[in-house]
């Protein structure tokens, strides 16, 4: 039996008693993530008090403590804000342009794309620096995702499944990760430079880096809420979409550009941070629903969030050592990927 449609006032008054619950918790997590800021700049190897980091920031001081926040904490903080978010939004982009709960750039081998590309520049090129990364990055990343996008029948008349799509993703994911191990392991002196980054890490970053991907990633976030309304429509499958006026070969190519700049980009930075996209915007959907620009907006919030207080993890469980946030993120993915699995309905896009 088909449900009778809700009327017109009724509609309405759910979109009122919903909205400023929604825009209440946006507000929650924003307050959450200027918390875990200060957290980031205040834990480390040094315990710095909150009055130490306040006058590090707001005023001249010299001292030694202001020049490890200064130095040290604050670009890996800066590098956090802009990585998290760009993974968890492309993350929450593509499960949105497949409709498949599993997807994130490191299931459909965009990561893999991005870091064989970047092994290949470092290995093969010479590449040392940090625009070298980003271009060898941003080009793995699309070249991946076009080739995904290729086995699985995407170049075809019907669109691919998503089974289609994570069976492609895997599978070229493995074999360039298989490919990327190989060149390094063939260059000793590449595979040392590209050991902390290949883990993910926000360590020995300076904010120079940042401001090379930094517009890419700002490309990236904006083209993906331009298209997040029609990715509302997509949910109901391509033909509904198209009934409904969504140009939908406009809206994947510009989603794979968004995701390609996204991922590629965050991932030239920090590595391969696994798990962001794939469980940031599961947790939200439980609390926002299925709307595709909320949760675009809380995945950008909450996303940096995780991986500060996984990187602040990673500083202290073996001080004065750390461990990088990429490993520290597996640890804490895993169980978050199996409570989803058990969730049917954390499955429903």
């Amino acid at each position: 039996m088909i449900p009778a449609k809700q009327p017109k006032d009724e509609a309405a008054q759910k979109v009122q008693v919903t909205t400023p619950r929604l825009l209440s918790g946006l507000m929650v997590a924003i307050l959450i993530l200027l918390a875990a800021v200060f957290l980031s700049l205040m834990i480390g190897s040094k315990a710095l008090s909150f009055g130490v980091v306040w006058d590090a920031l707001f005023s001249n001081s010299d001292s030694y403590d202001s020049t490890i926040v200064l130095e040290s904490r604050l670009p890996r903080t800066l590098i956090a804000l802009a990585v998290a978010p760009a993974f968890g939004l492309s993350g929450a982009l593509i499960q949105a342009l497949t409709r498949n709960p599993l997807a994130d750039p490191g299931i459909l081998g965009v990561s893999a794309g991005a870091a064989f590309a970047v092994a290949l520049g470092v290995g093969v090129f010479s590449v040392s620096t940090m625009s070298g990364y980003t271009w060898f990055a941003l080009a793995g990343a699309l070249l991946a995702t076009l080739i995904v996008y290729v086995i699985s029948g995407g170049a075809g008349r019907k669109a691919p499944t998503p089974i289609q799509i994570t069976l492609a993703g895997v599978a070229l994911g493995a074999a360039l990760s298989g490919i990327t191990t190989a060149l390094t392991l063939m260059n000793s002196a590449a595979f040392s430079r590209m050991l902390n980054w290949t883990v993910g890490s926000l360590a020995r970053k300076e904010l120079n880096d940042l401001w090379i991907v930094v517009p890419l990633l700002v490309i990236g976030v904006i083209l993906a809420l331009v298209i997040s309304p029609a990715l509302n429509a997509i949910a109901f499958g391509e033909d509904r979409a198209s009934s409904l006026g969504v140009n939908v070969l406009l809206v994947r190519s510009v989603g794979l550009i968004a995701i390609t700049l996204l991922a590629g980009g965050a991932t030239a930075i920090a590595g391969p941070i696994g798990f962001i996209g794939l469980m940031i915007p599961h947790c939200v959907r439980w609390f926002v629903g299925p709307s595709q620009p909320w949760i675009f907006l809380y995945s950008l919030v909450t996303a940096p969030i995780v991986l500060l207080l996984a990187d602040i993890i990673g500083r202290v469980v073996i001080s004065p050592s750390e461990v990088p946030v990429g490993i520290i993120m597996g640890f804490v993915g895993a169980p978050i990927l199996l409570i989803l699995v058990r969730r049917r309905s954390a499955s429903r896009l």
